[in-house]
């Protein structure tokens, strides 16, 4: 007979047991973890070992690609190795063999390398010639304006009263202010300077060309009686003539007035004409070259660089020159060194 308080049997003759808990079930996710970090760092290493020539060859690439010259990369490193600021940048060869660190004519042999030089000597020539060429058309083309200018003052009577320069500016035409043009110390134009303008101002009107005077004043350290100085008189008379040349149909935006009181002198103040030739406005035809070739006019103007006598087109007929004038340094038609000093 079996007691009541006998020990509880399962089916099967096995006995239950209660079921317990497991506490480590958090090694799982934590090692999934730590094998996703470790994936991560093994990424992060193989895309921090550059093969340097593999990436000139990329760069070199894209370089082309995109229509630029072939660049040489040298000591340059990846930005993950702490290393980012001490890429070195080399300059642009042309002929650099991408990826390889040599420059473009480093691995030439000294005839190719003379080729280089040759054909780089002849590109110089080329644009030396092609400057030559402009320069000389342009200083024809300025003693176009020369000669035009001269005809009408021919016909005027008055060619002896101005004078004639082309230098890296472009035409000087230089009028002689003597008593005739301006009165001594004043800078009111009389009738007869008035005649002179008349005479130019029509062919300067034609052309694109900007119009710069110059006034300018002797060396003389006479009073200026009606100015305090050199200064205010000459940049005076600059600006009444570029007030009669705009009264009588130039552009006004073209024009620009300068004073140099005695500053630039036509001749040295050691010759006794000097008095009357540094006494003077210079109406300058600018030209439109660029500087560099602007540069190469007096050389093209030959004969014409030097202060001449303007040259008509009937003169130019007869002597059959295009491109030289006649010289003078002679003082104007009127020489006024003996009279009362006045500038």
């Amino acid at each position: 007979m079996s007691s009541g308080g006998g020990a509880k049997r399962k089916k099967g003759g096995h006995e239950e047991h209660e079921e317990h808990v497991n506490h480590e079930r958090w090694l799982v996710s934590y090692a999934d973890m730590l094998t996703l970090l470790f994936v991560l760092f093994v990424v992060l290493f193989s895309m921090s070992s550059v093969d340097q020539k593999k990436f000139a060859k990329l760069a070199a690439g894209l370089s082309a690609g995109f229509g630029a010259q072939s660049v040489t990369f040298q000591g340059q490193t990846s930005n993950l190795d702490g290393s980012g600021s001490s890429t070195q940048v080399v300059a642009i060869d042309p002929g650099a063999n991408p990826g390889d660190g040599s420059s473009g004519t480093q691995n030439m042999t000294k005839t190719q390398k003379q080729a280089v030089d040759r054909a780089v000597q002849a590109q110089s020539r080329a644009k030396a010639s092609k400057d030559a060429q402009a320069a000389t058309k342009e200083a024809e083309d300025l003693k176009k304006i020369e000669r035009k200018i001269s005809d009408a003052l021919q016909q005027a009577k008055l060619l002896d009263q101005v004078r004639f320069t082309i230098d890296q500016r472009g035409l000087v035409v230089t009028v002689l202010t003597n008593d005739v043009v301006f009165d001594g110390n004043r800078a009111d134009l009389r009738p007869a300077g008035a005649q002179i303008l008349n005479a130019i101002a029509p062919t300067l009107a034609k052309l694109p060309n900007d119009i710069e005077v110059d006034g300018n004043t002797n060396q003389l350290k006479a009073k200026t009686t009606y100015y305090p100085s050199g200064w205010e008189l000459s940049a005076a008379r600059a600006s009444t003539v570029v007030r009669y040349f705009t009264d009588n149909g130039l552009v006004k935006d073209r024009m620009s007035a300068v004073g140099f009181s005695d500053t630039h002198p036509l001749i040295a103040a050691s010759d006794p004409k000097s008095i009357t030739m540094n006494r003077r406005v210079d109406v300058v035809v600018r030209t439109m070259l660029p500087a560099d070739v602007a540069a190469l006019l007096p050389v093209a103007a030959g004969g014409d660089s030097k202060l001449h006598i303007g040259q008509t087109t009937a003169a130019a007929g007869d002597t059959g020159t295009a491109t030289t004038g006649t010289a003078t340094t002679g003082a104007g038609p009127t020489d006024t060194s003996s009279a009362t000093p006045h500038n």
